[in-house]
């Protein structure tokens, strides 16, 4: 007797998310429809719908789990005590957290599609202000806001670019070396 038959299901669900990476990387969210989608898979469009009702759905489905990776990075960095420790915490919690979602982070970051997304939905527009807040918060003022959009937006170009011969490590140790530059926080200091 066999065991229990694959999740088709949950399989076709995978795909179809995989697919909408690659072609929102290629064509953009709004430049990406559907019908689109169904095509590189050779689905009908009604096994989509079965699965996400429009793309918006879908590109949440995409967001969902980094948007709760990112929950958990604010709080943590949320319960340190003081602005440059809260800013330590935030700056590389996201680096890791974007190196480790590589292939994600250009779209969420670059595409206006992902912007307006985020913009209807309060609760993730809340929580990118709460980790702008986090970053800025070791430079109190404008200076701190721009810093720190900058150094969000920097954090989210660079992890799209493909470097030779740089491992994902190696480019995590850069990425917080530059941008503790940027914030004006200090490297910690090693225990010897």
């Amino acid at each position: 007797m066999s065991g229990p038959a694959p999740d088709a299901s949950g399989t076709t669900r995978q795909k179809l998310i995989d697919a909408a990476i690659e072609l929102f990387r290629r064509h953009s969210v709004a430049g990406t429809s559907l019908q689109m989608i169904s095509d590189e898979l050779g689905l009908t469009k009604s096994a989509i719908y079965h699965h996400f009702r429009t793309r918006d759905e879908l590109l949440s489905a995409i967001m969902e789990p980094v948007i709760s990776e990112l929950a958990e990075l604010v709080e943590t960095a949320e319960a340190q005590r003081g602005s440059r420790a809260q800013a330590e915490s935030m700056l590389t919690g996201y680096i890791s957290l974007a190196v480790a979602h590589r292939d994600l982070f250009p779209i969420f970051t670059g595409d206006p599609g992902v912007a307006e997304l985020l913009r209807r939905q309060p609760q993730s527009a809340t929580l990118v202000k709460r980790q702008a807040d986090l970053l800025a918060g070791a430079e109190p003022g404008v200076s701190g806001q721009v810093r720190a959009a900058l150094v969000m937006a920097g954090i989210s170009a660079a992890v799209g670019v493909d470097f030779d011969g740089i491992d994902d490590r190696e480019l995590v140790d850069e990425l917080v070396t530059a941008t503790r530059r940027t914030l004006n926080l200090r490297s910690p200091r090693h225990k010897t």
